[in-house]
């Protein structure tokens, strides 16, 4: 069975940086397409990074170049590093294991999440 758990989520103050991890069990993450998702209260949840079984990465305009998506194969984790915090970024952080290769595909499992609050 697959399983995603996500750690890293802080409280920081704007302009700050955050690293979440991801560690993945029951599958190989390099097999899949893999995603960090957020959801505030009362709005949808969003993509904010991709991450191809390929290695080829994928934002989202208004991530503008503050997150960077990686993956270590060896120990089988996903990152997100999180730099220039804005309040706006605050929410709960979703790792997600996707259906297939590529990043067009949908959400098959997604882990507990872990919580980023920016303020000051």
């Amino acid at each position: 069975e697959a399983q995603l758990v996500e750690s890293g989520g802080d409280w920081v103050q704007p302009g700050e940086s955050l690293t979440l991890s991801c560690v993945a069990s029951g599958f190989i993450l390099s097999n899949y397409a893999m995603a960090w998702l957020r959801q505030t209260p009362g709005k949808a949840l969003e993509r904010v990074a991709e991450i191809n079984h390929y290695g080829y990465k994928y934002y989202p305009a208004f991530v503008q170049d503050r997150f960077t998506i990686s993956r270590d194969d060896a120990s089988n984790t996903l990152y997100l590093e999180l730099t220039n915090l804005k309040t706006e970024d605050t929410a709960t952080y979703y790792c997600a294991k996707l259906s297939g290769t590529s990043v067009t595909s949908s959400v098959q499992v997604r882990g507990q999440g872990t919580q980023v609050t920016v303020s000051s």
